[in-house]
């Protein structure tokens, strides 16, 4: 017997002292409660006693690199609701703060757990993956936690028992980070020290379910008048719209009940750029994605010039450039005066959902309202497939094939070519997966894998298709190997012109992120893959349709980029028209002006 469970049976007696749950085992339990059965990770020296306390109950997958590990964890939370990733202390924790800072941009709870130091071995002398300047007195023992706190998230560090006969608050002190983490949708970092991982810790009595956890003593009152407004400017109208934005993205119960509104009254829906991929856009009510200029015609005619009252349902509480064009002046529903907006202020958007649990069961008429059936274009096999017909020709594979293709485009031109796709609903719950507010380069594969993951997982027929530019893909190819290990199956379009496209200012050494001697097809066939080269339209949808149909595994399809302007599509076009503009270019501020009149 330990002396601290010696000093535990003393204080409170033989039965509690033998009542009392390790913490690791207690760390499992917290886990498990709230879904978070994966966790990806990189092994190390101070987190290998929680490897071994967590390994029973909970997957541990191996990444590529600590920070494809956050991002694994990030993509696993944008599908599951949670998401969590392990590391070792300092040199395995601070690569995950690029992963962290992209969970805060994009309300993701995902849990950074490091293994730390033992309590017993703080002292005023440093250790190894201690970061210290010699030119320092000082051993500093809270690097890891201070950069994490810089971002603007909890960080913390377990602590033991601090009085003889009182067992340790660790696991308590866990669940409730854990907690906040789910509540608030963010992330939370969370040191532990490899000391404390077999050390008895008191034990806490978990909620029955997770909607316990919601148990808020008070509800903002007033949204039973909020939806008598609404319901009397729906009366009022004749062409509603209801606006959904990004913040509905892990509210399951509120996206639903979204859903069930429009299609109880018939009102036409869209959605804000970065929440792109939760709802069905083959629906005939729904519009897609709205971004000013940079939208589609069809889905800007009924936004722009027959909607007259809208209802904007959470987008965010502050304006972000990428959801309003780029602060272009173009995205009207922003200046729309017969407006309602409701955005959510406390947890899990209770009061949203309470008033449109009020609006379903309203008199409210169903409206008469029919959109234009979705623009499938056919096109010529022979012609050039590129980036200015890439979602168009996806679009038509994708109308006539039962499965969901689920994208991930990568941050670059596949990502801004991506908002011309139509997407259908998916078994996942999501059909396209990114970073939309684009805080990390880098993710699509390690999210890809993520997503790869939850559709075996659930059996499904969806189709995980990651779309990236070779400069993206350099970034990230080593993640590769643990979607060869874990038997994925993954269509991967990469569009290839060896360098970085995307806001490129000149001809300079740095724009270039590969060279044409580069074989990425003997790369993929490595890693267990098939590689095809494609460069007309033909070519690709065979390509295409046979990996839907039959390929099972890696296949990557190698398209040829051109540069040339007419083979960039719209939303590539007024991104760098604008940008010209920004920058002073006479003839591109002109044609800007005449855009925006």
């Amino acid at each position: 017997m330990t002396d601290l469970n010696r000093h535990y049976q003393n204080n409170f007696g033989e039965q509690y002292a033998k009542s009392l749950p390790q913490l690791g085992d207690a760390l499992v339990e917290v886990l498990q409660f709230f879904g978070c059965d994966q966790l990806y990770g990189v092994g190390g020296d101070f987190a290998a006693n929680l490897i071994g306390a967590l390994t029973p109950g909970i997957t541990l997958s191996p990444s590529s690199n600590e920070m494809h590990a956050g991002f694994n964890a990030c993509g696993h939370a944008e599908i599951n609701g949670i998401g969590a990733a392990l590391t070792t202390y300092t040199v395995g924790s601070l690569p995950c703060t690029s992963a962290a800072a992209l969970a805060i941009t994009e309300k993701l709870p995902v849990i950074f757990i490091s293994g730390a130091p033992g309590e017993s071995e703080i002292s005023n002398h440093t250790i190894h993956h201690t970061v210290a300047s010699s030119s320092t007195w000082r051993a500093n023992y809270d690097c890891a936690l201070e950069s994490f706190r810089a971002l603007g998230m909890k960080a913390e560090r377990l602590q033991g028992s601090r009085s003889a006969g009182q067992p340790n608050m660790a696991a308590e002190r866990f669940f409730q980070l854990v907690t906040h983490a789910y509540l608030n949708k963010e992330p939370v970092f969370i040191e532990i020290p490899r000391d404390l991982v077999a050390q008895k810790t008191q034990a806490i009595t978990l909620p029955e379910n997770l909607t316990q956890l919601n148990c808020n003593n008070f509800v903002l009152q007033g949204e039973a008048l909020i939806a008598n407004h609404i319901l009397e400017k729906l009366n009022a109208a004749k062409n509603p719209l209801v606006f959904i934005g990004e913040n509905v993205k892990l509210n399951k119960q509120l996206r639903s009940q979204l859903m069930e509104f429009c299609h109880k009254y018939n009102i036409p829906y869209a959605t804000t750029w970065l929440a792109k991929g939760l709802f069905d856009e083959f629906d005939p009510l729904s519009l897609g994605t709205y971004n000013g200029v940079f939208s589609l015609p069809e889905n800007r005619h009924y936004i722009e010039h027959q909607a007259d009252y809208i209802i904007e349902v959470d987008t965010s509480i502050h304006a972000q450039d990428t959801n309003s064009a780029f602060n272009t002046g173009t995205h009207q529903i922003d200046s729309f005066e017969n407006k309602t907006t409701i955005k959510g202020t406390v947890q899990n958007q209770q009061e949203i959902i309470n008033i449109f649990t009020n609006l379903l069961t309203a008199n409210i008429k169903k409206f008469d309202i029919k959109l234009p059936a979705k623009a499938i274009k056919e096109f010529d096999e022979s012609a050039k497939f590129d980036f200015h017909n890439l979602s168009a020709v996806l679009n038509n594979i994708q109308s006539k094939t039962d499965e969901s293709f689920v994208y991930i485009p990568e941050i670059g031109n596949s990502y801004f070519a991506s908002y011309g796709l139509i997407t259908k609903q998916a078994d996942i719950g999501r059909s396209w997966v990114t970073n939309p507010w684009y805080a990390a380069m880098g993710t699509s594969l390690p999210y890809a894998r993520s997503i790869c993951k939850e559709i075996k997982k659930q059996g499904s027929d969806d189709v995980a298709v990651l779309i990236t530019g070779d400069g993206g893909f350099h970034f990230q190819l080593n993640e590769l190997i643990h979607l060869q290990k874990d038997q994925s199956n993954l269509i991967i379009i990469y569009m290839r012109n060896d360098i970085y496209h995307l806001g490129k200012s000149g001809e300079g050494e740095i724009y270039h992120c590969s060279t044409p001697d580069f074989d990425v097809i003997k790369l993929v066939s490595a890693y267990g893959g098939r590689g095809y080269h494609c460069e007309t339209v033909g070519e690709f949808t065979q390509t295409f349709e046979q990996a839907v149909n039959g390929n099972k595994g890696i296949t990557l399809i190698e398209v040829p980029a051109d540069t040339d302007p007419k083979y960039q599509c719209h939303e590539i076009k007024m991104l760098n028209l604008y940008i010209q503009a920004k920058n002073g270019v006479p003839a591109a501020m002109e044609q800007w002006q005449q855009i925006k009149r």
